[in-house]
């Protein structure tokens, strides 16, 4: 069963039997280095067989700060990941790094499946987004239950947003909570960069519900980033 790829396509996020994300983060250096190593990583895996059917999906997106890839993988569970990394991975890394060497990657973090998500209108969307914006908050690990209380405080701004001033251009959000208790991710589709960048400097975000969300007990950092849908490889039917 070989790979097939999806240019320019983002990954299902409604696809059933993911157990587990992996999301990891590659620094490049230009524009071209990030379209030179996505087509890298797509010729190193079209040219073998799908390792292995625990693995669900494989996406790329290309950050707008033109340095950075963003990888988001969906598996069936942690050890299937842990199982691809001991068999399939270090030949595919290794032909990656030789047609563009010196990537730098960054970091590697596991979550779980989705813990909460919220869509226009209310239900799954099929809209195609402009922009991917990926938003980490960081907590100390301190205090059970503080992750999943701080999701909800989110939940809560914007549900107030949506009563006074709703988000134009948002399309739909996903949180993922990191399996080391330390990190939740939110996938956030937006119909455009501008659209986000005007949401973010909205009045609306300097509300009582948002200064909670900003000083919730036991955050410690965070960091907004956008990127571009550019590669979702999946196994061939």
């Amino acid at each position: 069963m070989n790979a097939v790829a999806h240019p320019d396509a983002r990954p299902d996020l409604h696809r059933p039997g993911v157990g587990a994300v992996l999301v990891s983060t590659w620094r490049v250096g230009t524009p071209e280095r990030q379209r030179a190593a996505v087509e890298a990583v797509r010729t190193a895996w079209e040219s073998r067989a799908w390792p292995d059917l625990g693995l669900l999906s494989y996406s790329i997106l290309i950050g707008t700060d033109g340095d950075t890839l963003l990888h988001y993988s969906q598996w069936t569970e942690q050890q299937a990941y842990d199982d691809f990394v001991r068999t399939y991975r270090d030949d595919r890394n290794a032909e990656i790094d030789a047609a563009v060497p010196g990537i730098e990657r960054v970091e590697l973090r596991r979550y779980g499946p989705i813990h909460r998500s919220t869509a226009r209108g209310g239900t799954g969307t099929g809209e195609l987004p402009g922009v991917v914006v990926i938003a980490e908050a960081d907590f100390d690990g301190a205090g059970e239950g503080r992750r999943e209380d701080w999701v909800d405080a989110v939940f809560t701004a914007l549900e107030e947003d949506a009563a006074t001033r709703p988000a134009a251009g948002g399309i739909s959000g996903r949180f993922h909570l990191s399996v080391d208790g330390g990190r939740v991710l939110n996938y956030a589709e937006w119909e455009s960069e501008q659209a986000h960048e005007e949401w973010s400097a909205d009045d609306a975000r300097l509300s009582e519900a948002w200064k909670r969300v900003h000083h919730h007990p036991g955050i410690v950092g965070g960091r907004v980033r956008r990127y571009t849908p550019a590669l979702s490889l999946s196994a061939g039917v």
